[in-house]
């Protein structure tokens, strides 16, 4: 008997000591701010932000394509030395200078609808890039979001875990006046232990996953330290799905994308045909020249001009030209297939995820139930074992259904919140 007595009184000191440690420091952010941080260090939003930028170079370029080339130079040159006549003597030549500059502007009139061509596949491009970063935002959102619920998550199950653990104390303590008061049986006393051990263990594993997800959390957000998830006490209600079916697959950034890819792809086609045309190009030009430096000159400069008009025309290079229409439509055609594989996944996967934010969303209203039902059962098996009415085995199950519950409420709700942020992401909004 003392050595049993011994025993639980050990186990139930540990707990209350570790306890007593001083929680770390960490950094606390909401949802809005952890999301923020995000976008702003994440690699693939800054790649994706890259990418707008280089589109709309490429646009500019491509409408420049339109505008002449301007050029200008100039030169200077000295010369002197030596040389002989026509009677074959050496003769020394004065030194010389010469000035020189030229202004010229040059113009394609005609280059086969090339420039239209990319043009048109540069302003697609660019609008893929665009859709491109709605999309990668709502991904990195919902990413986000992820390890923000995680952090949440854990964070209410290490403290189910602490509920557990001072159930299985106070029930284990219960054991004990019931063995000094010869109502119960040493059994009920290891099993009361036993238990009170489980629950410490499954709240230093609760422990252990809160400090992995707030590490986490920190990395996503570009802290180097964990963060602690703030929570926010109002759960959005479930929103209005009717309308989402018939404008979320237009209006999705995935399809938006693809759709802007393949439209950049059958502009290239057009591009790779216009070598089949001929270039016909206008240029004009004018220079001037000098002996003398221009703020030293006395005389008047040597001026020229020309003007001219150039056309030029393959008409044959080794069958390159037809290589590079087959590759433009092959890619093309493999660009409009993607498109279209990409609006029939995105609308099979809006019925997928509706149904499951409406699924975890229902079940939230269960959980709370069983949770009630868990708790209820609990008190009455408690005080039907204080009277000899119950076994250690029916306060144990009931114990277990409590925390079984408990962790699946917290998990339900989070469920619900991570469908709702996944439903985001697809659509391109929020909702």
């Amino acid at each position: 008997m003392r050595w049993v007595t011994g025993i639980i009184a050990l186990t139930m000191a540990l707990p209350v000591q570790a306890q007593q440690a001083p929680a770390p420091q960490h950094l606390e952010v909401t949802l809005t701010e952890a999301i923020q941080r995000a976008l702003d260090v994440q690699p693939l939003m800054v790649a994706a932000r890259g990418e707008v930028r280089s589109s709309g170079a490429a646009m500019r370029a491509s409408s420049g394509a339109f505008l002449p080339t301007i050029t200008t130079g100039g030169s200077w040159g000295r010369r002197g030395g030596t040389t002989l006549n026509s009677t074959g003597q050496v003769v020394t030549l004065p030194t010389s200078n010469a000035y020189s500059g030229s202004l010229s502007a040059s113009v394609d009139l005609f280059t086969g609808f090339r420039r239209l061509a990319d043009r048109r596949a540069s302003a697609a491009t660019q609008d893929a890039a665009d859709a491109g970063l709605v999309n990668q935002r709502f991904r990195v959102t919902l990413d986000t979001r992820g390890f923000f619920y995680d952090a949440l998550a854990t964070e209410e199950l290490v403290r189910v875990a602490q509920s557990q653990v001072r159930r299985a104390q106070q029930q284990l303590q219960i054991s004990i006046e019931k063995l000094h008061a010869g109502s119960a049986t040493r059994s009920d006393s290891l099993r009361s232990t036993v238990d009170f051990g489980n629950a410490r263990i499954a709240l230093l594993e609760a422990q252990a996953n809160l400090a992995t997800a707030q590490a986490n959390l920190g990395r996503q957000i570009g802290v180097d330290q964990p963060v602690r998830a703030v929570p926010d006490s109002v759960l959005p209600p479930l929103p209005d799905t009717t309308a989402l079916r018939a404008i979320a697959v237009d209006r999705a950034p995935q399809v938006e994308q693809k759709d802007a890819q393949a439209r950049a792809a059958q502009a290239r086609v057009a591009v790779s045909r216009s070598t089949y045309f001929p270039r016909i190009t206008y240029s004009a030009g004018n220079s001037t020249s000098n002996p003398e430096a221009p703020w030293e000159n006395q005389t008047p400069y040597l001026k020229g001009w020309n003007v001219g008009i150039g056309i030029s025309w393959t008409l044959f290079n080794g069958f390159s030209r037809e290589s590079g229409v087959v590759s433009a439509s092959v890619a093309r055609d493999n660009a409009e297939a993607d498109a279209a594989d990409t609006r029939r996944a995105v609308t099979a996967q809006l019925a997928q995820q509706i149904a499951a934010l409406t699924t975890a969303y229902e079940k939230i209203d269960i959980a709370r139930s069983n949770v009630a039902a868990a708790t209820e059962d609990m008190r009455v098996q408690n005080e039907r074992y204080r009277v000899g009415a119950a076994t250690i085995l029916d306060l144990l199950t009931s114990q277990a259904s409590l925390t079984q519950a408990e962790q699946n409420f917290v998990q339900v709700r989070f469920d619900y919140l991570i469908a709702r942020a996944q439903l985001e992401a697809l659509v391109g909004h929020e909702l």
